[in-house]
């Protein structure tokens, strides 16, 4: 890649440490030519912890695309571990769109036959598992642990959360038998580097994951199809708070 390129990085919750703490993690795996345009909504819900959180942040996430294709950014990163709306923004989106579940689920395969997953609460567990079914990799996945804090517990300043985050990976390590742990939250993006060297085994983030995957992609000239059903949305009038989507 010689051209600079702008890779759209959407917090799809409205946090702005979390999207500060994700934007630093993209930006420590991006290109030298690549600029990161890390991005939250305005509204929405402050973390995402269940399928009703999804629902209504998948309206911001497309009000993010919408914006970043206006702005030419060349990809998207959806970053949060639920993948929300990754499909209606694949519709919208001109470049390529990838969810970082999905990504750091890929990359765990291609460095172990199999891995853990180490998310927040455990709840999250059942939409990770769903995930896992989608993408397809539910044989790929040794065990999901939960760390049972919320997701603005990695934001509080404490450490509580990132040590059990910690722990979490260790048991994931000596328990499971897997080579790989996936990280299943956003807001650990910034543990991947250290975790991986403590515990001598690959310790994927899907933020820079799904970063590098975009560059790829990218590089390659492939975006995301647009014959069949991730063409563009079919062209209707949309009213009310949903206008500006037009």
């Amino acid at each position: 890649m010689t051209d600079r390129q702008i890779i759209q990085v959407i917090n799809p919750n409205t946090s702005l440490a979390m999207t500060e703490t994700i934007g630093a993690a993209a930006r420590a795996v991006a290109a030298p030519t690549t600029e990161i345009l890390a991005v939250c909504p305005s509204a929405g819900v402050a973390s995402i912890e269940g399928h009703f959180d999804e629902a209504v942040a998948t309206i911001g996430v497309l009000e993010q695309i919408k914006a970043g294709r206006e702005q030419g950014v060349c990809g998207h990163v959806i970053a949060c571990f639920g993948d929300p709306g990754l499909l209606a923004a694949r519709e919208l989106a001109q470049g390529p769109v990838i969810g970082i579940a999905e990504a750091a689920m890929h990359m765990a395969t291609m460095v172990a036959t199999r891995f853990s997953i180490v998310t927040t609460l455990p709840r999250t567990v059942v939409i990770a598992r769903h995930l896992l079914q989608q993408y397809g990799f539910e044989r790929h996945c040794a065990a999901l642990h939960a760390i049972d804090l919320p997701v603005l517990a990695l934001q509080d300043g404490s450490g509580v959360a990132q040590e059990k985050v910690r722990q979490g990976c260790i048991r994931a390590k000596q328990q499971d038998g897997s080579g790989a742990i996936v990280l299943g939250c956003g807001g650990m993006a910034n543990l991947a580097r250290e975790l991986t060297q403590e515990l001598g085994i690959p310790i994927v983030d899907g933020v820079g994951a799904a970063v590098k995957m975009v560059e790829s992609l990218v590089a390659l000239g492939l975006s995301t199809s647009k014959h069949g059903d991730l063409d563009y949305p079919v062209r209707k009038t949309l009213t009310g708070q949903f206008k500006h989507l037009n």
